[in-house]
């Protein structure tokens, strides 16, 4: 793909856009922004700083009527079209294309009564969060509160919650969404079954979302936190924990993760600067159920911190405490269909105290391994736990993705064969990694579709951007503006 780099600065130039652009103003709210405004780099930055975006065009949507504009604008210029919230996810840059960030719409109606929010396009699950608390009410949000509630339903999403509600996708009753063809859509089971099967999955390749309607569970009681061991007793942690996953309810979510605390002095003097594994813990009920599971890991090792407590909603975010500012993202994913002794063996030899990398394991199953009421694209339904590994924040990540190739390589007797969606993350996603995250017939299905709804392969930067692995023609220009158009990757 062609980057700006590579296009005269003078067709990226604000004068050479003036006459185009003042019309798109007329019709947007929100700022609009070329290489070189102020304002640009912030735009188009996101949490992962791995896939630098290059767009030819920034639009900040603050409005629905925004984002339809600038679809508009792009197929009447032969742009192709990306789009950001939080910028969690991306595996494509927007390189010589338009770019919508939709971080501005975050507007959040909750339907107390029928259980239900609306969200719009750039909403945090933080806030989403505080909305439903007042009402014993929870969003299916995942492990780390700051990121995008859209994207993450629509790819799937799994959190805390998920072993007894299911994945994010299952849970959405509606989508609003701006198609290639410009139109605002209602996309529901009932009005366009196809389309909402395909959205519910990889919904990023179908459309600029700018809303969905998904339901909220009630929670009356969360007894969730952490406990954490040293890294020397990670063989008999990682033991207890494969041995309580196998008999734990639908109400248990235990994940657990091997790496070392940088020393700062923000953290507990219990773990900061040391190598731990790290137990986390979510139940839905009370502390004498959660206890009665909690037993044999307590026992496999010498506690060094435990949070685990009866938990506000407010504080679920708290559990994994992931990180919240941007970083260089290298990471790998694998789904697992079984547990056992030489998986622990293996992921043990992957997690030494010098490793680069931390590694994580999230148990799966319960309702995440049956079908949905309304049938959705989310593949590894089967999966019983999740592998992910993610480099720590340094200048160099050649020795993590070497580390990280290796371990995927050593647990392939353990693999699935891919990863979930919301885990392909940062510029290595290749196209036979998206094909993996699907069931081979809901893929083939999915290509059809996006064929079917957008010959144009418009939305062809989003995320998983590469669900097809053919490169259609862009839209026909109908300006002067289209010269900036990307070559096809």
């Amino acid at each position: 793909m062609a980057t700006t780099d590579e296009l005269p600065a003078s067709e990226l130039s604000r004068p050479a856009w003036s006459a185009e652009l003042a019309g798109l103003a007329a019709q947007v709210a929100g700022p609009i922004l070329v290489p070189g405004d102020e304002g640009y780099p912030a735009e188009s930055t996101g949490f992962d700083l791995s896939v630098p975006q290059r767009p030819a065009l920034i639009v900040g949507a603050s409005t629905t009527d925004d984002v339809v504009a600038a679809v508009r604008f792009a197929l009447s210029h032969g742009l192709f079209v990306g789009v950001q919230a939080t910028g969690h996810g991306p595996t494509v840059a927007a390189d010589g294309g338009l770019l919508i960030n939709t971080g501005r719409m975050t507007a959040i109606d909750v339907d107390s009564v029928n259980r239900t929010a609306r969200l719009q396009a750039g909403t945090q699950w933080t806030d989403v969060i505080e909305a439903a608390a007042p009402f014993g009410l929870a969003p299916l949000s995942g492990s780390a509160p700051s990121v995008g509630a859209v994207s993450y339903s629509l790819g799937g999403g799994i959190g805390v919650l998920s072993r007894r509600f299911g994945f994010g996708a299952d849970h959405i009753r509606a989508i609003e969404v701006v198609t290639a063809d410009g139109e605002l859509r209602r996309v529901t089971a009932e009005d366009s079954p196809d389309l909402f099967w395909a959205m519910r999955g990889a919904g990023g390749n179908f459309g600029v979302v700018t809303s969905i309607e998904a339901d909220l569970v009630a929670v009356p009681e969360l007894y969730a936190g952490g406990l954490f061991f040293p890294g020397e007793d990670r063989a008999d942690v990682l033991a207890a924990f494969v041995e309580s996953v196998s008999t734990a309810p639908d109400a248990l979510s235990l994940s657990v993760a091997v790496y070392t605390f940088p020393d700062l002095p923000t953290l507990p003097a219990a773990v900061r600067g040391r190598h731990c594994c790290h137990i986390r813990v979510t139940h839905q009920g009370s502390a004498a159920e959660a206890e009665s599971f909690l037993g044999a890991i307590r026992g496999a090792g010498s506690v060094l911190l435990d949070t685990v407590r009866p938990l506000p909603l407010t504080e679920i975010g708290t559990i994994h405490n992931d990180r919240t500012a941007p970083l260089d993202v290298h990471s790998r994913s694998l789904v697992l269909r079984g547990l056992d002794q030489g998986l622990v063996d293996t992921v043990i030899a992957h997690t030494a105290p010098d490793a680069a990398s931390l590694v994580e394991l999230r148990h799966l199953g319960g309702a995440l391994g049956r079908p949905p009421v309304v049938g959705n694209a989310v593949g590894h339904r089967g999966g019983v736990a999740n592998l992910f590994t993610t480099a720590y924040p340094t200048d160099d990540h050649t020795v993590a993705d070497t580390e990280q190739a290796r371990l995927l390589a050593d647990l392939e007797p353990w693999s699935d064969g891919g990863a979930l969606s919301t885990f392909l993350l940062g510029s290595k996603v290749t196209p036979a990694d998206v094909r993996a995250a699907f069931r081979p017939e809901d893929y083939d299905r999915l290509v059809q579709l996006k064929t079917k709804w957008y010959p144009g392969n418009i939305f062809r930067f989003n995320q998983p951007a590469r669900l097809s692995g053919r490169s259609p023609a862009a839209p026909e220009p109908r300006s002067s503006v289209a010269r900036c158009r990307p070559a096809h990757p």
